[in-house]
C-alpha cells in the first residue's frame, strides 16, 4: 500500500519546476501539505481541487513523512 501510494507523488522537472507534484499534475505536495495543517480534511481538499482523490493526499502525507525521516535536522529556517 505504502509503495502504491508513493508512485502517486512525481517529481519531473518540467512540472513545477522540479518540486513533488501528485501525478504530474501541477498540484505541489508543499501547497496540499498547506491546506491539511491549516485544518482542510483529507475530503474538503478534493471538493475544491477535483482532480484530486483522498488518495493523494494521502500520499503527500506519507510522502512527508518519508522525507523527514533523516539522521538529524540542524537548522530549519523560514
Amino acid at each position: 500500500m505504502r509503495e502504491e501510494l508513493l508512485k502517486r507523488i512525481t517529481i519531473n522537472p518540467k512540472v513545477s519546476f522540479g518540486k513533488p507534484t501528485i501525478r504530474n499534475m501541477r498540484y505541489p505536495v508543499e501547497v496540499m501539505l498547506d491546506l491539511l495543517a491549516a485544518g482542510m480534511t483529507t475530503e474538503e481538499v478534493p471538493e475544491d481541487y477535483p482532480d484530486l482523490e483522498k488518495e493523494d493526499l494521502q500520499a503527500c502525507i506519507l510522502f512527508a513523512n518519508e522525507t523527514i525521516r533523516v539522521k538529524s535536522i540542524h537548522n530549519v529556517t523560514v
